[in-house]
Order: structure tokens, then C-alpha cells, then sequence
């Protein structure tokens, strides 16, 4: 067989694109579907961890602001906006950003300043600073008063007809009858010894502060069946007018005092039973107020 007869043998070769066992497309796919699930988690975080102003915010900076909300003609941002009197004027342009715009708070002024920490909120502070003051000042005396009554051995007995408290309007004292020691004789406005030795201590702590007092007298109520021995009301309002007396002369200045007044048998200590001995009492609060001045001295 010549050169020319040998038979031409033709081989196909298959060329197989990438490697592996699929190739590399696979690996594209799964690096986008990483990128998405990592995209995806993060969103739900920052949805997770933002307050829902941030999200309206945030929902108020992807609205269309662009849509035309009118029926005009141009349906563009600017609404048809004309100079002249007639036609969509730039109220509908305006109306839409205001309602798409995020509201301000609550606590905002015009200046775009927060409210908090204003001078209202100083001045409510500088109030709630001096009433505790205030209160710190009472308790001080009350402690010092009961103190005082367990010194002095003429005190000491009496002390059990002494009540020392504080009620929103400052600090009551009340000096209460008991069985057997009473302030005052029966039907009488004159203070006995016993009335007067408390009412000099308690001028003791009156002449420490500088507030106001009031001075009121309560009686008992008569039992059902007994006959009333006279007038409840004029004979509480002598007996707080006899200790007024007395502690202006344990030196208690007579501005000092701002009322006096008589409450007989209306304001009971012990209301379950209004005919108890210890509903006789002499009742003197200091008032929660700022210092007397003097007659000729300005604020």
C-alpha cells in the first residue's frame, strides 16, 4: 500500500470546561445564596434593634415623595404649580411632603430645642429640692421636741399626750387629753399646769423655725343621752385662743401666728368613737411656707 492509501483517521476529543464534578458554576450560586441569606438576617437585626420612630423615619425616607397625589394634568412633583389664581397652586405639593415628612416629638419647641430640661423642669426641681429641704428641717424638729420630753424629767410623763407628725400642711403637733390628764378642766378655756408645761416646750420649737402657725381647738363629742354642759364651737375656739396666749408668752411672736380657730367636735382623732377623751386636744401646726418678712422689709 503506497503513502497515498493509508486511511485518514479522524479523533474527536472532548474538552471539558472548569473541573470538579460538576464544574465551577455551582460555587457562583452558592456564594450569591451566602451573600442573600447574610443580607437577609441582617436586615432582621436592624429591624430587631430600631424603635419605631426610626422605622417610620426610615419608611418616611423611602416613600415616593415624587407621586402626584392630584388629578392634574402634569403628575409630576410640582403638582401643575401655577403663579396665578387659577389652576393646582403649590398647596398640593406642600400638603403631600407634610404628610409624608416624619412628625417631630412630642417634647420639641419651634427653635428645634427639646423641652426637657427647660426652665419649667428647673423651677419644678428648685420646688421639689426646698419642700425636701423643708421636710428635713420638720423631722429635725420633731426629733428634738421628743428628745426635749425624754430630758426633762416634768416632760417625760407627759409625752404620751404629745403627737408629732408631719400632714401635707407641715409639721402638727397635737396635744391630747387623756384619761385622767386632761389640758383643760371640764367647761373650762383656762390651760392647766399640765397644758401649759407642753405648750411652753412646743414654743421651744416654734422659735427655731421661722413658718407660720395655726392654733385649733377640738372638744369631744357628748354622749347620746347627756345633756351638753354649753357651746362645743365657742369653747374650742377659747381654748386655741388660751394656748395662743401661752406661747406668746414663751415667746412666740404674734405675727407668727396666721389662724385660730375653733373645730368642736367636727375633726374626731378617733372617728369610730367620736366621745373618747384623747378627741379633746389643742392642735398646732408650723405651715409649709417660705419665712415671714419683717413689716418693712421688700422681697
Amino acid at each position: 500500500m503506497s503513502y497515498g492509501d493509508q486511511p485518514i483517521v479522524i479523533k474527536k476529543v472532548k474538552k471539558v470546561v472548569g473541573g470538579g464534578h460538576h464544574g465551577g458554576a455551582w460555587k457562583v450560586a452558592y456564594a450569591d445564596f451566602v451573600t442573600a441569606m447574610m443580607a437577609f438576617f441582617l436586615l432582621m437585626w436592624l429591624i430587631n434593634t430600631t424603635s419605631p420612630e426610626q422605622k417610620r423615619g426610615i419608611a418616611d425616607y423611602f416613600a415616593p415623595a415624587s407621586v402626584s397625589e392630584v388629578t392634574s394634568g402634569s403628575g409630576g412633583i410640582l403638582s401643575g404649580t401655577a403663579l396665578g389664581d387659577k389652576g393646582d397652586k403649590s398647596a398640593g405639593s406642600m400638603s403631600i411632603m407634610q404628610k409624608l415628612s416624619p412628625e417631630a416629638p412630642p417634647n420639641s419647641t419651634d427653635g428645634g430645642k427639646s423641652s426637657k430640661g427647660g426652665p419649667s423642669d428647673q423651677t419644678q426641681d428648685a420646688k421639689q429640692a426646698a419642700a425636701q429641704r423643708e421636710s428635713d428641717q420638720f423631722q429635725s424638729a420633731a426629733e428634738s421636741l421628743r428628745q426635749a420630753m425624754q430630758d426633762m424629767p416634768e416632760l417625760s410623763e407627759l409625752s404620751k399626750q404629745m403627737i408629732v407628725d408631719q400632714t401635707p400642711e407641715g409639721l402638727r403637733i397635737q396635744l391630747v387629753d387623756q384619761e385622767g390628764r386632761a389640758m383643760f378642766d371640764q367647761s373650762s378655756t383656762r390651760p392647766n399646769e399640765r397644758a401649759r408645761i407642753l405648750l411652753r416646750a412646743v414654743a421651744k420649737v416654734i422659735n427655731q423655725r421661722h413658718n407660720r402657725v395655726t392654733i385649733s381647738g377640738h372638744t369631744s363629742a357628748t354622749p347620746v343621752g347627756q345633756p351638753k354642759s354649753g357651746d362645743d364651737w365657742q369653747l374650742s375656739a377659747a381654748r386655741a385662743n388660751a394656748s395662743r396666749t401661752v406661747l406668746q408668752e414663751a415667746g412666740v411672736q404674734p405675727d407668727r401666728v396666721y389662724q385660730v380657730s375653733g373645730k368642736a367636735a367636727s375633726d374626731p382623732l378617733y372617728p369610730d368613737d367620736p366621745t373618747l377623751p384623747g378627741n379633746r386636744r389643742i392642735t398646732i401646726v408650723l405651715l409649709r411656707e417660705s419665712p415671714v418678712l419683717p413689716p418693712n422689709a421688700h422681697p
